[in-house]
């Protein structure tokens, strides 16, 4: 946790902002994996970590912008629970950790939230992303759990995403923590991996560097030599020489933040040319748009200012054609870089997202576009100080997409189809580092993790490998 000064700062800002009712907002709660007693990693709510700190399950937060008062709503640990668990702190001094002073047992939230129903008074609460929240949002405030997102105050929505999105630095701190776990990661993989391994093997080896130096993964790892599927979560490949490795992976940090960075690879430590190629047009497009950054610029822009690098170097490999400027803007692009070119990063990997992505990245003068590729953009507004984004372009060779758009011949006069035919099994290229706004320009947060072409192969290199055994 944080100091207690913090959470009491944030709580205050928050009930500024929302003025007037009852702001709620539970704790998660443990799930079970295949019965009862087991359950999944408990991983608290990121909001209720935000305002309160407390990392356990079964609590739930009060907080009352009229009368100022916060409340802590959980149970002790009775002696049976303590013989399985050992000893717990108790709520009471749980709370006081994130300066409340007054807690009450768990079942006590439904007659606070009732009293003020009853009051007139308005309940504010966040779209609930889990089942089980929402059984426990319905139990405590009467509503059906299956109409709980109905329901859910657009002005705490607004609210939290506001104060969230600007990181300080104590959070900046916690993000560049996870960014050293990442280091660990990111070196680990390029240093073990070897024709002939399976991928499991070492995003094994990557999801243990999680936890052994933090809370662990802050998404899933994708290790993969399939790194056109862009969000790819298994691991039963054989590696092979001439195979490229998308090592797409992030830690948390023992506060809970996250970080997410993405390297590509050759499985042999060695590019070919047609992958020295496009893997030099990816981080031509990473490093143009992270020299974009700075407050004021609209994230749209340096995505589309990407798209124009990634568009105008396949162009020179003769994979596309035409002129440039209209190609992206029509979208024929999209066809190799189908996704957004990063998200805001915090507390959660995908900073905020449960709260809704239009929320967070667009508002009623800039509206999300419908077109395939720019739509899967998360952020699109101004950037602004404080802000932590992931800039994570890519080039992708889908065989299924490329078919498709072939047979509809969408965008012939923009696409070489038949130089693609020989880039069917390619594979994908994906290159992601996360980067503070300052109030000038911006800050690549994290050491350093090898990306040229030279700096790479070094790192995957036998010569350097055989350096490390002899230290």
């Amino acid at each position: 946790m944080f100091d207690v000064k913090t959470y009491i700062r944030r709580r205050e800002i928050l009930k500024k902002k929302i003025k007037s009712g009852l702001i709620l907002l539970p704790g998660n709660e443990e799930i079970p994996m295949n019965y009862p007693g087991n359950t999944y990693r408990f991983r608290q709510d990121s909001t209720f970590l935000y305002y309160f700190g407390i990392d356990v399950p079964n609590v739930i937060g009060i907080i009352d912008a009229d009368s100022g008062e916060d409340i802590l709503f959980g149970n002790d640990f009775e002696v049976d629970d303590i013989v399985w668990m050992g000893p717990q702190p108790t709520i009471k001094n749980l709370a006081l950790k994130s300066g409340v002073k007054k807690t009450l047992a768990l079942n006590k939230a439904k007659d606070a939230v009732s009293d003020a129903v009853l009051a007139g008074r308005k309940i504010h609460f966040l779209p609930q992303y889990h089942s089980r929240s929402q059984m426990t949002l319905g139990d405590i405030t009467g509503i059906m759990p299956k109409c709980i997102n109905a329901h859910k105050s657009v002005e705490l929505i607004k609210a939290v995403i506001e104060q969230r999105l600007i990181k300080s630095s104590e959070e900046v701190k916690e993000i560049e923590f996870a960014l050293d776990i990442s280091f660990q990661m990111h070196t680990y993989a390029m240093i073990m991996t070897m024709p002939g391994m399976y991928e499991r093997e070492v995003a094994g080896g990557i999801d243990g560097i999680t936890y052994s130096m933090g809370k662990g993964n802050s998404f899933p790892t994708i290790f993969s030599i399939h790194g056109e599927t862009l969000h790819n979560h298994h691991y039963d490949n054989l590696m092979k020489s001439g195979d490229l490795v998308v090592n797409d992976s992030g830690a948390e940090s023992l506060n809970n933040y996250a970080s997410d960075i993405t390297r590509t690879f050759p499985v042999n430590g060695k590019f070919t040319d047609k992958q020295k190629e496009i893997y030099t047009i990816v981080l031509n497009a990473q490093m143009t748009a992270i020299k974009a950054m700075k407050p004021g610029r609209k994230f749209i822009d340096v995505h589309m200012l990407a798209s124009k690098v990634i568009a105008s170097g396949l162009k020179d490999a003769g994979l596309m054609k035409g002129n440039i400027d209209e190609a992206v803007k029509q979208g024929a692009h999209a066809l190799f870089f189908p996704h957004g070119l990063g998200h805001n990063l915090g507390l959660d990997v995908h900073d905020l997202e449960g709260l809704g992505e239009d929320y967070i990245g667009y508002d009623e003068k800039l509206r999300r576009s419908d077109q395939f590729g720019l739509a899967y953009l998360r952020y699109a507004k101004e950037l602004k100080p404080g802000m932590v984004m992931t800039i994570e372009p890519g080039i992708y060779f889908i065989p299924q997409l490329i078919d498709l758009w072939k047979s509809e011949k969408k965008f012939s006069q923009f696409i070489n189809y038949d130089k693609l035919n020989s880039y069917r099994t390619f594979g994908g290229i994906r290159i992601e580092d996360d980067v503070l706004v300052t109030r000038n320009g911006y800050r690549v947060l994290g050491d350093p993790i090898p990306k040229t072409v030279e700096d790479v192969e070094y790192f995957c290199s036998s010569e350097f490998k055989d350096e490390l055994r002899q230290e």
